[in-house]
Formats: structure tokens, C-alpha cells, sequence
């Protein structure tokens, strides 16, 4: 049986990988946008105030109302420095000249003016000054300016989401890969017990055989009886062995009329269901000529393991399993019905897991390796069709019809 993924795996990965790298480029391009344009709308308020002085600075305007250079200032939320055309400026500039800026009330004028220079720098790094001119031909100020609040935030908040990303992911990860690893564990341990189950059965019975043959190997018709039986003993053996070697690799498959492959299980189980104090009536219907391409090792032992299944899910004296075959043109149905406890809704999905398992002495393998055998080599489907606590339950495969 193949552990790991392999190549499909490796895909898998990948393919997940390349989203996610797709949306953490998506966002980081997509934000990076957004910062542009903000950072534009804020040059133009900056620009629309350097006209405003410039208006303002310009005698030939006196008639004109400037109340809206005071609307402009208003609207300015970033860091913004006015200074001269040398870049000196004034701690008492009230008029808009200094804006947004955390000063330190503490500081001595000396510590201040160090501060806003040190503040020139920064904003000088960021974008170039806007120059206010006067008749385009006298430099009388510099606008130094930095980014909003909202624009820093933005620039930052690509990174902060791919880092927390990249943490879901990590953790994901490791999720992942425990339950990956609990579940092949349980698959290793369901193996080797459904191993030594299957194998149990055939060598107990070849044991009790040869101590019979012991015991009467002087009677000549007694021994052609006993060897008879060890001849049907070691034709299970051979066919459990082929089975397991199956696991993992591509089974031929031949064309093969459905009801003749599972009659011969009803036949197998009718000659050995328990004597217990419940009966159990096992019995074969429905249409005798569908054909579909099968592989009857594995096939087999998918309808062994509902058949036993429904087995331990009997717990009434009258119980019974039946085994219906039908068909429509494009496919093949056949359901395995019986009167048992029946499965809880929520648990439905969860027979097929490996290592799931309500039996007391259960190891959880036989439904998981039924819908590998169904699914994956048979292109079919296997579910629980219905089922109802204390009333039975239905298993369904479906099988594609060869034209």
C-alpha cells in the first residue's frame, strides 16, 4: 500500500503554495495602489495649498476672499513644514506653517527647532518639497510634507497580513501533518490486525484439519473428506495473499457478470455464519445478467467486509442482510441491506475513515480499504444510502455499466 502522496502530493502543495503566493501579491499589488492614489490626492492638497499662498502672497489680489485657503489647512491630516526658500521657519507660525507634528512641550526653542529640522529631513526622504513661487519666477516658500496616518497603516498592512498568513499556514501545516501521520498509523496498525484476521481464520482451520488427519489418517475416506477441505483452506489463503498484494498497485480488470462474483460470497458466508442465538437470513437478489469490469479478488472482499459489518451490527434473533442487484442504462447499483443498529447521522462519513470503528475489538480498516477498492480501481462510488438507529442500515455501490 503507498503511504505518501507522492507526486500528486507534491502537486497538491504546489498548487496551494501558487494561490496563496497569488493572493499575498494580489493584496501587496491592490494595496500598493491604493497608497499611490491617497498619496496623490495629498500632493494635490499640498499643491492646492502652495497656490493658495501664492494667491495670498500676490497684491494685484487684494479684493479677492482667501477664506478658503483656511478651508484647505483644515483638510490637511498629514505632517506638513512651511519654511522660506531656505528652508528657515518659525516655532510661532500658527497659520498653517507647521502642521500635524508631535512636539514635545518640554523642549526648550532650541530643542524644538533641532526637532522640526530633524523632521525636514525626514519628510525631504519621503517626497520632494512643493515650491510656492511668485509670478513663477520668485521662490518664496518650500512645502515639506509626509504620508496621512491611513497611508502609513496601508503601506504596512500587505506585510502584517502575508506575516499572518504565513503563520496560518505554518500552523496548517503542522496540523496537517499530524493527523496525516496519526492516520497512516492507523492505517499501518489496521493492516497488519486485518492481515492477521484474514489469515486467521484459513490457518485455524488448517490446524484443526491436520489434527483431524492425525487422528484418522489410517481411514482412507475419511482423509479424501479432510482433503477436501484443506484444499478449500489453502485456495483462501492464496486468494487473501492476492489480494494484499493488489494494495497499491493497478489490478486487472475483466468483464464479469456481477451477480455470479457476489453469489459466490453469499455462498462462502451462508456455509459459515455463526450459530449463535440470532439468525441471520443471507440472501442474493435482483438482476442475474448485469456485467461490469471487475477484479474479484478485491471485489469480493469489498462485499466480505459489508457482509461482516452487518454481521456484527445484528444484535436481533430475527436479523437478516440482503444483497440487491439493479440497474439503470449508464450504471450498476447494488445495496447491501440489513436490520441491525444502524449509524448515527453525524457518523455516517466517518466509516470510511481509517481507524474509525464501533466494533469493540474493531480496528477501522475494512470500509476505508472497500471505498479504495470501489473508488479508486473500480472508477465507482460506495456510500451509506440510509440508515437508521436501531432499524438497519443500506450500503450503496455503484458501478459504471460496460456498454
Amino acid at each position: 500500500m503507498k503511504m505518501s502522496g507522492g507526486p500528486a502530493s507534491l502537486h497538491i502543495k504546489l498548487f496551494l503554495l501558487s494561490i496563496g503566493l497569488f493572493i499575498a501579491v494580489g493584496t501587496l499589488i491592490y494595496t500598493q495602489s491604493l497608497v499611490n492614489r491617497l498619496q496623490k490626492r495629498e500632493k494635490q492638497t499640498v499643491e492646492l495649498f502652495a497656490s493658495s499662498l501664492e494667491y495670498v502672497a500676490n497684491p494685484k489680489l487684494t479684493d479677492i476672499d482667501f477664506t478658503f485657503h483656511l478651508d484647505v489647512i483644515k483638510k490637511i491630516d498629514f505632517p506638513l513644514i512651511l519654511t522660506d526658500a531656505n528652508d528657515v521657519f518659525t516655532l510661532s507660525n500658527l497659520g498653517g506653517g507647521i502642521r500635524n507634528l508631535e512636539i514635545d512641550s518640554t523642549l526648550s526653542e532650541s530643542e524644538k527647532i533641532e526637532f522640526i529640522k530633524g523632521k525636514i529631513e525626514e519628510l525631504r526622504a519621503l517626497h520632494p518639497p512643493i515650491p510656492v513661487m511668485y509670478d513663477d519666477a520668485i521662490l518664496l516658500n518650500k512645502i515639506y510634507y509626509g504620508d496621512s496616518e491611513l497611508v502609513s497603516n496601508l503601506r504596512y498592512y500587505p506585510y502584517l497580513q502575508i506575516i499572518f498568513a504565513l503563520i496560518f499556514i505554518l500552523i496548517s501545516y503542522i496540523s496537517f501533518s499530524y493527523l496525516k501521520k496519526n492516520e497512516q498509523s492507523n492505517i499501518w496498525v489496521g493492516m497488519s490486525k486485518e492481515t492477521a484476521h484474514q489469515l486467521g481464520t484459513p490457518i485455524s482451520s488448517l490446524m484443526g484439519w491436520n489434527e483431524i488427519l492425525k487422528l484418522n489418517h489410517t481411514n482412507a475416506d475419511k482423509v479424501i473428506d479432510i482433503s477436501g477441505e484443506i484444499d478449500d483452506d489453502l485456495i483462501r489463503l492464496n486468494k487473501i495473499a492476492n489480494r494484499f498484494s493488489k494494495i497499491g498497485s493497478k489490478p486487472e480488470l475483466k468483464e464479469q457478470n456481477v451477480y455470479d462474483v457476489i453469489s459466490k460470497v453469499i455462498e462462502y458466508f451462508q456455509r459459515r455464519i455463526p450459530n449463535f442465538s440470532n439468525k441471520v437470513n443471507l440472501t442474493l437478489e435482483g438482476n442475474t445478467s448485469s456485467h461490469a469490469k471487475l477484479n474479484i479478488d478485491l471485489f469480493e472482499w469489498v462485499i466480505e467486509n459489508l457482509i461482516k459489518n452487518a454481521l456484527d451490527a445484528i444484535e436481533k434473533k430475527d436479523g437478516f442482510i440482503k444483497v440487491v442487484i439493479h440497474d439503470s442504462s449508464k450504471s450498476i447499483y447494488i445495496e447491501v441491506i440489513d436490520n441491525g443498529k444502524g449509524i448515527e447521522a453525524k457518523r455516517r462519513k466517518d466509516v470510511f475513515r481509517p481507524g474509525y470503528s464501533t466494533k469493540r475489538r474493531g480496528w477501522g480498516l475494512g470500509l476505508s480499504l472497500s471505498r479504495r477498492i470501489i473508488a479508486d480501481y473500480h472508477k465507482g462510488r460506495i456510500f451509506v444510502r440510509h440508515s437508521s438507529l436501531e432499524e438497519g442500515t443500506t450500503f450503496q455501490i455503484t458501478l459504471r455499466k460496460e456498454k
